[in-house]
């Protein structure tokens, strides 16, 4: 190749070669920084359309796993007023066997019946007031459904009908209730409706429950997944940045030298 001042193909060479490694130290750098492999859709279209699409999926899972904790606070707080309950009937079958071998119209009987009144309005109290951001399963009729997956799937909480108008409750909770009423009979029907209430709560607490820790999973599984996508591996792009900058001082020597080797020229006119 002749010698010219006009043409210096070396340091063109030179140059090209310094702006590939300066354009591949910049990937390097960004990937350090951000931590990412693919951090726009300039750095793998494909990919990054893929990791946007799941990162959405996340968040609708997000909802999804707020709706299921909400439908669990509705079945704990439920449950919490049905022990609750239980409890009260449990007393107040005590005072019925009383209530029904006392003297009629007696104070003993009297005082019994006062007790078992009393604590018919605590089961009324305590049923009516287990609410939880305004829905109360122990009063609602029908289900409140919580939402279960990403494609709108969801699941019934509560009770089919409106537990709460259930008569053998009805009959115990007014607080008037005369001598005919307080019998062990009347509080056992009592006792088996809010039992099996209980019963199905319980059932549907464990489903939830069993619910959000699928979706739980779902979610990790989904987010090392798009890691696996859009991560970059740091130790392998930490060897790489010292390599291209290693790179990139030889390559502004290089350009250096080419440029230098026009004046070389001078030399033979002297």
């Amino acid at each position: 190749m002749p010698n010219s001042i006009n043409t210096n193909y070396g340091a063109s060479v030179a140059l090209q070669n310094l702006a590939k490694t300066n354009s591949q130290l910049q990937t390097t750098q960004s990937r350090v920084s951000t931590g990412l492999k693919v951090a726009t859709a300039k750095d793998n279209g494909a990919i990054f359309a893929v990791a946007t699409t799941q990162r959405a999926s996340m968040g609708a899972m997000d909802a999804v796993k707020n709706s299921l904790q909400r439908g669990q606070s509705l079945v704990d707080v439920a449950l919490a007023a049905g022990d609750t309950v239980t409890s009260a009937l449990e007393e107040m079958k005590q005072l019925a066997v009383n209530i029904q071998s006392s003297a009629a119209g007696s104070d003993s009987e009297a005082s019994y019946l006062k007790d078992f009144n009393a604590m018919g309005k605590e089961v009324a109290s305590a049923l009516s007031g287990a609410s939880f951001d305004g829905v109360n399963l122990w009063t609602t009729a029908g289900v409140t459904n919580v939402t279960t997956n990403t494609t709108g799937g969801t699941y019934g909480i509560g009770f089919a009908a409106d537990t709460s108008s259930d008569a053998t409750l009805t009959a115990i909770n007014s607080g008037t209730v005369v001598r005919a009423g307080a019998t062990t009979t009347a509080v056992d029907a009592a006792i088996k409706t809010v039992t099996t209430s209980l019963a199905t709560l319980g059932t549907q607490s464990k489903s939830v429950g069993r619910q959000l820790t699928y979706v739980g999973k779902l979610q990790d599984a989904t987010e090392a997944a798009i890691g696996n996508l859009v991560d970059a591996d740091l130790a392998k792009e930490s060897a790489k940045l010292t390599a291209l900058q290693t790179k990139q001082q030889l390559g502004v020597q290089a350009l250096s030298i080419a440029n230098s080797s026009s004046s070389i020229l001078l030399g033979l006119f002297r």
